[in-house]
């Protein structure tokens, strides 16, 4: 029997409770489809920072290097300043274990979900690949005369080649996935019959920012003849939140650099339905991988037993399919997608019809 051995960190606020009930969820899919599952974990955030004045030993990501996959539940504490969790955990791990691709799978699973007047599940569903691991969230850029009338503030956007090609690379072998129909979010059987054509939609400011887009161009370009099934195309930043509002069934794959993916994928959360279902991983293909809902910690639903676990249900079914288990991936996301059909009045806290761990138990039963 193939055994994976997954990190968890649970986080704060009610991290730990959405993640209880992914990894119910990912019990129940190990059984089903025979693998099994040793869960390691590990006691990082807010409450650990609080007592003792760590965010992430050195020791720790040495550990989570060696794991695949890791799981995280949410980071951000409200006892905490802005920025030392995030900086210290996410970003620290996004960069130290070379995390390059973010991945956000955008599906609509029930049209009353979605804002967008006479938008159903038919017209959202894709995919934005956002470079992790550059961009202006380097960190490069200081100050000078800090705290003078005359202070001046630089943040630079880190660009390379090197970092540029191996996210578009993996945005056009994904793009051809679905082509052929595969995982993750692949086109319809019937929709690869029909011969539609996969398309990877670049999205920048080339009319602005006029040197790293230049660079995302030309590489985005030079690769493009070698994935012949995949339609190249093009839409500034701008223009992309627009569309996403007005005709969101254009898109299917997106790729896009780490300020610009941060931003367009909050508005793709909010047209598939909101933060109770929105997923993505943090992606190394060849090394450890981290996966999470998008929500964040709702500190004041902590304990309550009433925020959304779908979320972080959808993210553990892409940490399995990641691991090579696409079956039980694709079979966690049938059974989330049935149970908002058939169960959950709203996908908001407090508003489902159900408890958290409720609906955790609805969607195992399903599966």
């Amino acid at each position: 029997m193939t055994t994976y051995d997954i990190a968890v960190i649970g986080g704060d606020g009610t991290g730990p409770e959405v993640t209880r009930e992914a990894l119910k969820v990912a019990e129940v899919a190990a059984q089903k489809f025979g693998f099994q599952i040793n869960w390691h974990p590990y006691n990082l955030g807010g409450e650990r920072y609080l007592k003792t004045g760590e965010v992430l030993p050195d020791s720790v990501v040495t550990e989570l290097r060696q794991f695949k996959a890791i799981y995280l539940g949410a980071i951000g504490h409200p006892q905490v300043k802005p920025g030392i969790l995030e900086k210290g955990i996410l970003l620290r791990l996004r960069f130290e274990l070379e995390q390059y691709i973010n991945l956000r799978p955008v599906k609509l699973y029930r049209a009353v979900d979605c804002p967008l007047k006479d938008k159903g599940p038919e017209h959202i569903d894709f995919v934005v690949v956002r470079e992790n691991n550059e961009g202006l969230y380097c960190g490069a850029g200081g100050f000078l005369f800090k705290g003078l009338p005359g202070e001046v503030a630089v943040q630079e956007s880190i660009n390379t080649r090197r970092g540029v090609d191996r996210c578009l690379k993996y945005a056009f072998e994904l793009a051809q996935k679905r082509r052929a129909g595969q995982p993750w979010q692949g086109l319809k059987p019937e929709d690869v019959a029909a011969g539609k054509t996969a398309q990877l939609t670049m999205v920048g400011k080339t009319n602005v920012l006029t040197y790293a887009f230049d660079l995302w161009d030309r590489a985005f370009h030079a690769m493009g003849p070698k994935y012949p099934p995949v339609k190249l195309d093009y839409a500034h930043v701008d223009a992309t939140c627009m569309w996403f509002v007005k005709n969101p069934e254009w898109f299917d794959v997106i790729v896009t650099d780490n300020l610009f993916g941060d931003i367009i994928t909050d508005l793709a959360a909010m047209i598939q339905g909101g933060l109770g279902v929105a997923a993505g991983g943090n992606i190394n293909p060849e090394g450890s991988s981290m996966f999470e809902p998008m929500g964040g910690s709702a500190p004041k639903y902590t304990g309550q037993n009433v925020i959304n676990p779908l979320a972080a249900i959808n993210a553990a079914g892409m940490m399995l399919d990641f691991l090579g288990e696409a079956k039980a991936g694709a079979t966690i996301e049938a059974a989330v997608i049935q149970i908002i059909n058939t169960k959950i009045q709203s996908l908001a806290a407090g508003k489902m019809g159900y408890g958290t761990k409720e609906v955790g138990d609805l969607v195992a039963a399903a599966l």
